[in-house]
């Protein structure tokens, strides 16, 4: 997956991340139950509410007061461009990341201008959802695609970096902790932590923020 958004500074990641609370907008009753299910494995995310239609996640947000909404492209009654302006009439703190299977569809241009601080496809891992949700919470705009596999292989590759390794470290990006890891992963905890040391001495890191800080410096996280 290829991610594009403004640099994020060594050191800048807290040890205890505070919750955020998501409303998710999807006409898909099996989009919302996936999607509610992946943030509630996180420790730090929240599910606020849920919505279906545009006009309903304009309610919902004045109901829940989420601090981030994720947004179907593609709503029944509503294009998205419409109801994010409409959400940032009422508060424009709202963090809206647009959320679709169609990254080239040209609504998703229409949706950024209007104001949308993000975008992630459909079909992306878990972990790549929760790390956008987390980095467009903290401020940044970050549009993610799916089409940069190819390159995260080759930037593991050269620093000796296995793919388990960078999962443990995406892991650790989301706040999670050796414990939760090893349970989202079917690890054991000695495991987890025996990845982890690894892919610290490869990073020349001491701990996990430096680690953390290192693996963002090279592009990888």
């Amino acid at each position: 997956m290829r991610t594009v958004g403004h640099p994020k500074r060594a050191g800048s990641l807290p040890d205890v991340l505070p919750q955020v609370r998501v409303l998710v907008v999807d006409d898909h009753p099996i989009v919302l139950d996936g999607v509610a299910l992946a943030l509630r494995r996180t420790s730090f995310l929240a599910v606020a509410g849920y919505a279906r239609t545009g006009r309903e996640a304009i309610s919902a947000a004045d109901r829940y007061r989420p601090e981030v909404v994720l947004l179907d492209l593609r709503l029944p009654d509503m294009l998205a461009p419409e109801v994010i302006r409409a959400l940032l009439a009422k508060d424009p703190t709202t963090k809206i990341i647009i959320f679709t299977a169609y990254p080239e569809h040209a609504a998703v241009a229409d949706a950024l201008a209007a104001g949308a601080h993000g975008m992630v496809v459909k079909d992306a891992e878990r972990a790549d959802l929760v790390d956008v949700v987390r980095r467009v919470a903290a401020g940044e705009r970050v549009v993610c695609t799916d089409d940069g596999g190819r390159l995260l292989s080759r930037k593991l590759r050269e620093h000796g970096l296995t793919r388990r390794e960078y999962e443990i470290l995406r892991h650790v990006a989301m706040g999670e902790t050796n414990p939760e890891i090893a349970g989202s992963l079917g690890l054991t905890r000695n495991t987890v932590k025996t990845y982890l040391q690894r892919a610290m001495e490869k990073l020349g890191a001491h701990n996990r923020v430096e680690a953390l800080a290192r693996a963002n410096e090279l592009g990888i996280l």
